[in-house]
């Protein structure tokens, strides 16, 4: 494809963007495994047909505003990357796309202060509960809040588990194996502070020495990925400051900063950032990744069967192509019967903050992956993201069929404690 996009109009990702579109030979691979193409059925809510209308924008034949409403519902699945043949790196063009275009385009009042509030609450723990709380005072009169504010109530959980500080440094049992920095998330400690917990308690089952530093926030993927470009960076360079390298690790257990953490080479290209960056992303590893390639210390036996569905979490199956690691884990629990879902392609619709900026479409995936997920008859599901967890609890409790549904790493934190 001949390309007329310039590099100095595009900004500092622009070869990025250009090797992206250049690539794509619009063969349609993508299609199938496009969650919004699925339930839309529209070209231009198609990985290639975003391709052509990003490439209209950057040339200046299409107005950013025009195009907003099919840029804006793509989820960032990155399940055309899995599918490419042509190795299209759809993430090289989308997320610097939304950077280029925010400040471009137009957006109402209440928008604007939607996405205010967002950025502002969800990478702060302590923000974040007060907020989740007054979202949930906030349902007797739902139906006279703003409509664009009424998702964040819809998902605000009845109740929320009571706060749980983490130590700085949590010692392996036995002989040390391997001394790692574990990244304790945003929403996550609020909504589900026991994944946490359970990380902990199975690395240390593992001989892992587990550090939490102090000086760390929220990775900055919720930013990023909105095109908030300046405070992904501002969030990135707090971490960067406050976690070590001289570890084996930077763990993370939420696909989406598992996901997050590895842009970090996209954010710092150059200048004086880019080398820590480096060595930063060359250490970010998944938890179930690092204990697949530890190897993991067998639990104790169990006389129980329970079927288990594996949810393949989007930023963890294609942005970093661990699909295998986790399925080999809970293949070494006792007594865990694993089952494999229909789509494990398809996005659940949580995506970040997707849920809440896009609901329609993302309660149509909802409801699917929940259907799906039900069809394997399993008593329990696993998955490796807070945000999978949170969306896929919610459309269960819809269907009328609240099964539950926890990270990996609880499953092996219950059957080292013989709980499962």
């Amino acid at each position: 494809m001949q390309h007329t996009i310039s590099t100095e109009k595009a900004g500092p990702h622009a070869r990025e963007m250009i090797h992206a579109v250049e690539a794509c030979v619009h063969c349609g691979f993508c299609l199938p495994t496009c969650p919004t193409y699925a339930v839309l059925g529209q070209e231009m809510n198609s990985p290639r047909g975003r391709i052509i209308l990003m490439k209209g924008a950057l040339e200046g034949t299409l107005g950013v505003d025009e195009i907003k409403p099919y840029i804006d519902c793509c989820l960032g699945c990155l399940a055309c990357e899995t599918s490419c043949p042509s190795g299209v790196p759809y993430r090289d063009l989308i997320t610097p796309y939304r950077a280029w275009a925010e400040p471009k385009r137009s957006r109402g009042f209440l928008d604007r202060v939607r996405r205010r509030i967002l950025l502002a609450t969800l990478p702060y723990p302590g923000r974040f509960r007060i907020a989740a709380r007054a979202a949930r005072l906030l349902r007797p009169i739902r139906s006279l809040v703003p409509a664009g504010f009424r998702p964040a109530i819809d998902l605000a959980p009845a109740t929320l588990p009571p706060a749980d500080p983490l130590p700085e440094v949590h010692p392996a049992k036995g002989p040390r194996r391997a001394r790692v920095a574990l990244l304790a998330g945003c929403a996550q400690q609020v909504l589900s502070p026991g994944i946490n917990r359970a990380t902990l308690a199975v690395l240390a089952e593992n001989g892992v020495e587990v550090l939490i530093p102090r000086g760390q926030g929220c990775c900055g993927a919720l930013a990023m990925h909105i095109g908030e470009e300046d405070a992904a960076r501002a969030a990135a360079l707090r971490n960067l400051a406050a976690f070590p390298l001289d570890v084996d690790a930077i763990l993370t257990n939420a696909s989406g900063c598992g996901s997050g953490l590895r842009e970090y080479t996209m954010l710092f290209k150059d200048g004086p950032d880019a080398d820590r960056a480096r060595k930063f992303v060359g250490l970010a590893t998944d938890i179930c990744a690092f204990l697949d390639k530890l190897g993991l210390l067998p639990p104790p036996p169990s006389n129980r069967v329970v079927k288990v569905a594996y949810h393949d979490a989007c930023h963890l199956a294609h942005a970093q192509g661990v699909r295998a690691a986790p399925r080999r884990l809970l293949g070494q629990v006792p007594g865990l019967e694993l089952v494999e879902p229909a789509e494990w392609e398809l996005c659940c619709g949580s995506a970040g903050t997707y849920n809440l900026e896009q609901p329609a479409t993302a309660a149509l995936l909802g409801q699917r992956k929940a259907k799906n997920l039900l069809d394997t008859g399993a008593s329990l599901i696993a998955s490796g993201n807070i945000g999978c967890l949170t969306q896929i609890q919610a459309h269960l409790r819809e269907l009328g069929r609240p099964i539950p549904v926890v990270h990996t790493i609880e499953i092996l934190a219950r059957s080292y404690e013989g709980k499962l």
